[in-house]
Parts: structure tokens; sequence; C-alpha cells
């Protein structure tokens, strides 16, 4: 099993951070959810028009800072003028994961241009262990694949519909992620449930359901068998997992 994967209980993702403690992707809100005890935190990334990531979600900075613009037209001097919540600056990812580092990361690669980049942060800070990466992208997650092959991946968009797929014994290409991270449903169409993690189980990979903020559904899923849960409340999710018996921290991270 993959030192990312490996650990005690279900493996709890603070979304974006604690959202209780801090606006999404700002350091305030990834240190709440650090001193709630979450070692595992997602996050999206971005890069700036000289090459710089950044851990935020959307393309543009206008829904959540006090500027606006296209984050991939703007040099990252400008961007660091740019407010969340007019208090807080948007994280660099390099800083964000040297700033927690016994903190696994879920990394979403939100733009072609985040690749190269990113490969080369990851050499650099020889992090392979404690990422995980994913993305809307297959071409994104199968060109980390090629040159990290070390690091843990998500399943590509299209090994999500074989793995749906192989849930009714359909063949398929053989799925090479390691965990499916995945909603409940797209639309009208249910993926996780019995049958598809029955699936997952018989292929040794771990289902993680997003994004999930009801105490009533993250109880539904626990009580189905998903081995990890990513949540904007971190505190709910928390108290649903201890009530189950099933809140861990995972084992210290190996060397590479």
């Amino acid at each position: 099993m993959h030192s990312f994967l490996d650990h005690d209980g279900i493996l709890a993702f603070a979304h974006r951070g604690d959202h209780q403690s801090g606006p999404e992707n700002t350091l305030p809100a990834f240190a709440g959810a650090v001193d709630l005890g979450y070692r595992y935190l997602e996050t999206d990334t971005h890069c700036s028009n000289d090459g710089v990531l950044l851990a935020f979600h959307d393309t543009r900075l206008d829904r959540v800072t006090n500027a606006t613009g296209l984050l991939a037209s703007l040099d990252y001097s400008e961007i660091q003028k740019a407010r969340i919540n007019e208090t807080e600056t948007i994280p660099k990812l390099e800083e964000l994961i040297g700033q927690f580092p016994d903190t696994c990361f879920n990394i979403d690669l939100k733009a072609d241009a985040t690749v190269a980049p990113f490969l080369k942060m990851v050499h650099r800070l020889r992090c392979e262990s404690r990422i995980c990466v994913g993305s809307f992208s297959s071409q994104r997650v199968e060109a980390v694949r090629s040159a990290l092959p070390k690091v843990c991946t998500g399943l590509t968009p299209r090994e999500v519909l074989w793995a749906r797929l192989k849930s009714y014994r359909i063949p398929t290409p053989k799925i090479k992620g390691l965990c499916a991270q995945v909603p409940v449903r797209s639309g009208r169409l249910p993926i996780v449930d019995g049958r598809f993690l029955a699936a997952m189980q018989r292929l040794n990979i771990q289902t993680h359901v997003w994004t999930i903020n009801d105490p009533d559904t993250m109880d539904q899923l626990v009580s189905l068998g998903v081995e990890g849960l990513m949540t904007d409340d971190a505190k709910a999710l928390k108290t649903v997992l201890m009530e189950n018996n099933v809140w861990a921290e995972p084992p210290s991270l190996p060397p590479i």
C-alpha cells in the first residue's frame, strides 16, 4: 500500500482547510484543520503567469478576493497583493507544504500549466510520500504518473467510468489510480454504493468521497465502508468519525 493511503480508521480530508478557522485555501484554514488533528489536507493549484504555483481553486481572483483577473494572466507580484476576506494572502503551494511538514496533501491540478512546475516542486521538496494528485484532466494525471511513478494518484475521469462498469462485472482497461475520489453521485448517476465499493475493494482501490458536509450522510458513508471522506466542516466530520471509533491520525511517513 502506498504510504499516503496507509492509515488507521477512515482517512479524513479537510477540504481547502477548516472553514471555521479561516477562508478556504488560506493558512489560517489549514492551520485550524491541523490543530483539530487533521493530517490530510485537500487543496487546488493554479499557476501564475510567471510560473508560481498557488493554493487556489478558481481560475479568477474575483469570487474570493478583493482583486480581479485570471491567475494565469497575472504575475505573482500582482497576485500577492490580492486579499481573501480583505486579510489573507493566497498561499504559494510550496510554502503551504513546507508549513505543515507532518501533513499529507491531496492536490487537484486545475490547469495544464501547473504540471511542469508541479513536477519540479515535488523533485525539489522530495515529498512524493506526502501527496496524492487528482484532476478532472486525465492528461494531467497521466503526466504525473509518467514523471513521478512514486506519487499516489486518484482515478482519472475515464477510470471512474471504468470503475463503475467494473462494479457490474463489465470488462474495462486496467485502472492505474490508487484511490477513487468521487462524489456520491454525478447528476442522476449514482457512483458510491455497495456494488461500487465491493468492486474497488476487490481491486485494492480506496474510495474517498467528496464533499460531504451533512453529518447523517457522513454516518451513512462510514457504515457503507468508504475509506475516506472530504469535508468543509472539519469539526463535524471529526465528531462523526470519533462516534464511530474510526478517527485516527496516520502513521509517520517513511523517507523516500
